[in-house]
């Protein structure tokens, strides 16, 4: 994931695991355009579990998170498994999570092409 090209949704928390461990969250991130669905990047410190990014109790604290900084709308779950890495679960977003991306300088490329 560069960061060139991102739009920073968060800075640093922490956020709690289904084990009780605090894991700090270096950053939520989104690039700055896409085609209607929005992953959204969430950068840990050190090295998660493997399937970290099934824990409902982080998912939670992370979507908590972006309520926290204006969200408004349904939760979300991961995207696929193939994205996930040690020090990052990506998630995906559903079309309600468009309006706050937008809000932050996300570009829907899709609209483009709408006539």
């Amino acid at each position: 994931m560069t960061t060139d090209s991102d739009i920073e949704l968060s800075g640093p928390f922490q956020a709690r695991d289904a084990n009780g461990r605090n894991l700090d969250v270096k950053s939520i991130r989104i690039f700055d355009e896409g085609y209607g669905i929005i992953d959204v990047y969430v950068k840990f410190k050190d090295r998660l579990d493997p399937g970290a990014y099934k824990d409902s109790v982080l998912v939670r604290a992370i979507i908590d998170r972006l309520r926290a900084v204006g969200y408004k709308g349904p939760d979300f779950g991961h995207s696929d498994p193939g994205l996930q890495e040690s020090r990052l679960i990506v998630l995906e977003a559903p079309e309600e999570f468009a309006p706050f991306a937008k809000s932050k300088g996300w570009k829907n490329l899709a609209e483009d092409f709408d006539e």
